[in-house]
């Protein structure tokens, strides 16, 4: 099934040379749309580019620092035509626990995943209004934004921020026809951390998840194309869970 409305429409997608924001571009570009990835990391970019072009996707790439506001107010204004979909995706993490925590990894975290998201999407914002059609923006938080965990602090906090910005920006922008939604994944496997989920520790959170599983990138496909398509155009300030029900499950 192809979503028909993304094709031909403009996508940027940041934290886009590996992960879930390669995922997310990969995805976006098989539904035809042009995506442009971005990330720090050029050579990672590039081959990021090559293979969705080598999939007949359309695709650039844009070095792009989230922290540094100028580089965003530039990426946004050398854009031709702007973009009408944004997935705010770069985020980093920090294990440590909180009374141990150095400042300048809880800057490093929050500057990243609630800085960066804010700089991206009033860029975006702005240039969606300046052109009068609207959009979609779709911050991505993590259950951790709702639910804490030990170690992750100042990943917690910075995902519980960004839900909360998110709706402000819903409530504010919802006049230009700006949708804004956040994707909260659940544990997801990826090739970072599937190592860890084969420990016992791994093992034994796997088995507080009540599907008693991880979940699996393409699990995240039809909630990211919910929210950027005509599909969820009713949709602005929500939050969409995709756990496996572990924020359900018993403490």
């Amino acid at each position: 099934m192809i979503f028909e409305d993304l094709a031909g429409k403009k996508a940027l997608v940041t934290g886009a040379s590996g992960g879930l924001g390669l995922h997310f571009a990969r995805l976006l570009a098989r539904h035809q749309a042009h995506v442009v990835l971005a990330a720090r990391n050029r050579d990672a970019l590039d081959k990021a580019v090559d293979s969705i072009k080598a999939e007949g996707g359309r695709a650039d790439a844009v070095v792009l620092d989230v922290t540094n506001g100028e580089n965003v107010a530039e990426v946004f204004a050398d854009a031709p035509g702007g973009f009408e979909i944004v997935v705010a995706n770069a985020g980093i993490s920090s294990i440590a626990a909180a009374i141990e925590q150095s400042e300048a990894d809880f800057d490093a975290v929050v500057d990243t995943n609630l800085k960066g998201i804010f700089l991206v999407a009033q860029a975006a914002a702005r240039r969606m209004r300046d052109q009068g059609d609207g959009g979609s923006i779709v911050n991505i938080a993590s259950i951790l934004g709702l639910r804490v965990a030990g170690q992750v602090g100042a990943y917690a906090a910075s995902k519980a921020a960004v839900i909360q910005l998110t709706k402000t920006m819903a409530l504010e922008w919802a006049r230009y026809r700006i949708r804004v939604n956040a994707l909260c994944p659940g544990y997801i496997e990826t090739q970072i951390n599937r190592d860890f989920f084969q420990t016992e520790a791994g093992k034994a959170l796997i088995n507080r998840i009540p599907s008693r599983r991880l979940g699996r990138v393409e699990e995240l496909d039809g909630p990211l194309l919910l929210l950027a398509s005509r599909a969820g155009s009713y949709m602005t300030g929500s939050v969409l869970v995709v756990d496996g029900g572990h924020l359900v499950s018993s403490l």
